[in-house]
């Protein structure tokens, strides 16, 4: 109970000072379109991209693409070198959230790549909703919202993640899971990813691929 305390009061203070931040913080998705175009070539040029080990980014969180650009740019997100170099690119600020502000006017494609196992999800769906209060994982549902959509564009800490491709969350929860990636706010991606055994997340993402 006291690690789900104080997994709650983590969120909500991170909501707190980070919402008023992204909120005055907008991107032009005019201009944003023009400035996408080195990302097409991995993610499609709607944000929907036809390799699952590449992120949808349609219907993201501006200021969730933003923030990742600039860690690519910082250092501060190191678990992909090719990320890195097109991040590299984007010259300011202010093309890094207009990129951000097209990328989440698109529409999300509604069919996943990949093939969904009815069991697993319904395993994934238990874990989203439950978590596993035996290995301190904390219920995604918590922050990310009954179907992974997030809590609020205002509060883009907390990214989509439903719809997004199987292969790419695996992925990224093992690196969380792992060390690889740790720009998480206040590391609460990697303690709730050290928790998690490779099937759950196989589960997780089966389940999370299919909320279109």
């Amino acid at each position: 109970m006291v690690t789900k305390a104080v997994h709650w009061l983590a969120a909500a203070a991170l909501m707190v000072a980070v919402s008023g931040v992204q909120a005055a913080t907008k991107g032009d998705p005019a201009a944003g379109e023009a400035k996408s175009g080195l990302c097409g070539g991995c993610h499609g040029f709607d944000g929907n991209s036809e390799d699952a080990t590449f992120p949808r980014l349609a219907g993201q969180y501006s200021s969730y693409i933003a923030k990742q650009v600039k860690d690519f740019q910082k250092g501060l997100r190191t678990n992909n070198e090719t990320m890195a170099g097109m991040a590299a690119m984007v010259a300011s600020d202010e093309d890094a959230h207009d990129i951000g502000a097209y990328f989440q006017q698109q529409k999300m494609a509604k069919k996943p790549l990949t093939d969904a196992d009815r069991k697993l999800a319904q395993k994934g769906e238990k874990l989203f909703f439950e978590g596993n209060p035996k290995n301190n994982v904390y219920g995604c549902v918590n922050c990310h919202g009954e179907r992974g959509r997030g809590k609020s564009p205002n509060v883009a800490v907390f990214p989509v993640i439903g719809g997004q491709h199987r292969d790419y969350l695996v992925k990224q929860l093992k690196e969380f899971r792992e060390g690889a990636r740790s720009n998480d706010p206040a590391g609460m991606m990697s303690n709730i990813a050290k928790g998690l055994s490779d099937d759950e997340i196989q589960a997780l993402a089966t389940y999370l691929a299919g909320l279109l």
